[in-house]
């Protein structure tokens, strides 16, 4: 199972007032694993930076100038990205930017179903508590300390650490189901028993101190309910 964790930094709320899409950071899964393969690209947005936005992630006109526009990494995003589940915080503002970007470029929209909202796991997991990113990596424990500013790529690995929190763990099936070894095969794997039991460990003196320890339990002891 592939999934893309996902986040966007732009020059505002609305793209149809004008805002665009200034960085894309993201990271691949596979299996619920972190694959070491990302995309990250800032994007001249063809417009002045609002100061507030700045304020945010510290992008500026300058360092803007001499980025490709939308126009030229739209179709290299989209094969990134592919058919994979797109995993995002607040997923309806980034598809609401990407969808705009794409479409005015010719380019397929992504469906709004192909996107898992990890904010919407997150308040229907922990009703009533705060659900920022912030918020959740206290939560976890996930060190966000290099987070001084909104950063796509750096938000985008943070997140993936949170969503595999919020859905369980790291490896929340232990990769049982990955299918390793000779024997497994995906969820039929079973546990083998050996062909030759492993000798005991436990000594005579042990073995004593166990059936004297339950002597003293009388009836009640679980191992005469055998």
């Amino acid at each position: 199972m592939r999934e893309i964790v996902l986040d966007t930094e732009t020059t505002g709320f609305d793209p149809e007032s004008g805002d665009r899409i200034v960085e894309i950071g993201a990271v691949e899964l596979h299996n619920h694993m972190a694959t070491g393969k990302t995309y990250h690209q800032y994007i001249n947005p063809e417009r002045e930076m609002p100061n507030d936005a700045f304020e945010v992630h510290g992008l500026g006109d300058e360092f803007l100038s001499d980025k490709p526009k939308f126009a030229q990494i739209g179709q290299a995003f989209l094969d990134f990205v592919g058919d994979a589940k797109l995993v995002i915080h607040n997923a309806s503002f980034d598809m609401k930017f990407l969808n705009a970007e794409l479409g005015w470029i010719g380019l397929p929209k992504l469906p709004w179903e192909q996107a898992i909202d990890t904010l919407a796991i997150a308040r229907k997991k922990f009703p009533g508590s705060p659900a920022s990113l912030d918020a959740l990596c206290r939560r976890f424990g996930i060190d966000n300390a290099s987070r001084t500013l909104h950063g796509a790529l750096l938000d985008s690995e943070i997140l993936a650490e949170v969503y595999l929190e919020l859905i369980g763990g790291r490896q929340p099936d232990f990769g049982l189901s990955a299918g390793h070894g000779a024997n497994a095969k995906g969820s039929d794997w079973r546990a083998m028993p050996r062909a030759t039991p492993l000798a005991p460990r436990i000594s005579d003196e042990e073995r004593a101190a166990h059936r004297e320890f339950i002597d003293k339990m009388g009836d009640k002891a679980l191992w005469r309910r055998a």
